[in-house]
């Protein structure tokens, strides 16, 4: 017999849910808020676009050396307080940058913002990972995911309108504040999971078709050992196809619809949100589709990388004629379905995890795959920068970003072969490939 939800249970994982989505919000709000300004800020201190390059891959720096040790800082200390402390640590940055004078004030401000959203996405995969069985995490996968092209998609409008009436710097500051209350609002109502005294049937609901685990918490070698396995590997590398593409538009895009397409300040507010929103529903049409293929037989972890290799091979497809055409209305449209199609290889990556990781390993393999993604994120603002300065267009770097895209489909579909196993438990059979 199918196990299933108590009502208890699904009103735990609205709560949740509801407010993981809401800070996720608000983080890729905070993340964005440079790029919305990037030419304001450029003109009022007088930055190159190298500099802007250098400013943009600030936050990636910080936020992705941090992904190494985070996801082992996560199961170690659980999700509340490391959540709940980096979300506050990461709003004051924010409201610090509205205060800042100069060039290297503004870089210390956007690598603590990035240390502090270190845990985002780690704590939202384990959230997931907690309380949704794993025939059922698609579709709160693609809502947690959807927080990172939500978030991009009301920037654009809504920061460009408090900027244009209140100026940049209390744009920042608003949005300083605003995470700094939902950080305490996190800290008083969300509860770890062995603290929220749960009933056998409900475990049982929750455990049932996970991947073999020890029950221990993580230690470091078990950590280290990850890195002896060719699929950690395969999503250390192949993530960086996602994770260059959707920085190199989160970063760039309005730039590029003001300087390549001539639109103004208040238009690219507007029409920037289109292609993240196109990204939004990508995730959500993931996790349904991820959910289907699992009701109807299919293997988790072949239907999730297939899922990926497929997303990242069109958005590469997508991207290629947005760099050479010579209409801004197909720019726009093929990059909507860039968007769409490299948000939906994203979310089956993270979903990925879910079916083919041991659960005391998910926060962990979650830092060290995000870690490979933001190679590509700290690498493409500041890449793409220099080529614009260098050929005073987007063209080059677009193609570039279409040939990365490419690469990590073809990376995922050849390296990652097998599910991740837990070495502290070399009894138990892992799930299959």
């Amino acid at each position: 017999m199918k196990l299933q939800a108590t009502p208890r249970l699904r009103r735990i994982q609205i709560i949740v849910l509801s407010l993981i989505f809401i800070a996720g919000i608000i983080n890729f709000l905070d993340r964005s808020s440079l790029s919305i300004a990037n030419s304001t800020i450029r003109s009022e201190l007088g930055l190159t676009a190298t500099q802007m390059g250098l400013l943009l891959s600030a936050f990636s720096f910080g936020y992705g050396l941090c992904q190494l040790p985070i996801g082992f800082v996560l199961e170690r200390l659980g999700i509340k307080k490391a959540y709940g402390f980096g979300l506050f640590i990461w709003s004051v940055a924010q409201a610090l940058t509205g205060m800042v004078t100069t060039f290297p004030q503004l870089m210390a401000a956007r690598i603590v913002l990035g240390v502090g959203e270190s845990p985002q996405l780690p704590t939202g995969v384990k959230v997931v990972n907690d309380w949704y069985n794993v025939r059922e995490r698609g579709v709160p996968m693609g809502i947690v995911n959807m927080s990172g092209a939500l978030g991009p998609a009301i920037a654009p409008p809504l920061l460009t309108m408090i900027m244009l009436y209140l100026g940049w710097r209390y744009m920042f500051i608003t949005l300083g504040v605003l995470g700094i209350v939902v950080s305490f609002v996190w800290l008083a109502y969300y509860r770890n999971r062995p603290e929220a005294d749960l009933s056998k049937d409900e475990i049982d609901y929750l455990d049932d078709g996970n991947p073999p685990s020890n029950s221990g918490k993580i230690t470091l070698a078990d950590f280290l050992a990850l890195f002896k396995q060719r699929s950690m590997w395969g999503m250390i590398v192949g993530f960086n196809g996602v994770g260059y593409m959707v920085w190199l538009y989160v970063n760039w895009l309005p730039a590029y619809l003001q300087q390549s397409r001539g639109l103004s300040l208040a238009n690219t507010g507007f029409v920037a949100a289109i292609p993240f929103l196109f990204g939004a529903f990508g995730m959500i049409v993931n996790g349904y589709a991820s959910d289907w293929l699992l009701r109807h037989g299919a293997d988790k972890m072949k239907s999730r990388k297939w899922l990926i290799c497929i997303g990242l091979l069109f958005a590469a497809i997508f991207t290629l004629p947005a760099a050479y055409t010579d209409s801004t209305v197909m720019a726009v449209a093929y990059i909507s379905m860039a968007l769409f199609s490299v948000h939906f290889a994203g979310t089956s990556a993270w979903g990925l995890i879910l079916v083919s990781t041991p659960s005391r390993l998910v926060s962990s393999v979650t830092g060290i795959q995000n870690f490979g993604g933001f190679i590509g994120g700290m690498i493409a603002p500041v890449l793409t920068g220099i080529i614009v300065d260098k050929t005073g267009s987007f063209t080059l770097a677009l193609a570039l970003c279409a040939l990365i895209a490419f690469i990590g489909s073809l990376v995922y579909f050849f390296f990652v072969t097998e599910p991740i196993r837990d070495t502290a438990a070399p009894n138990l059979s892992g799930v299959s490939a």
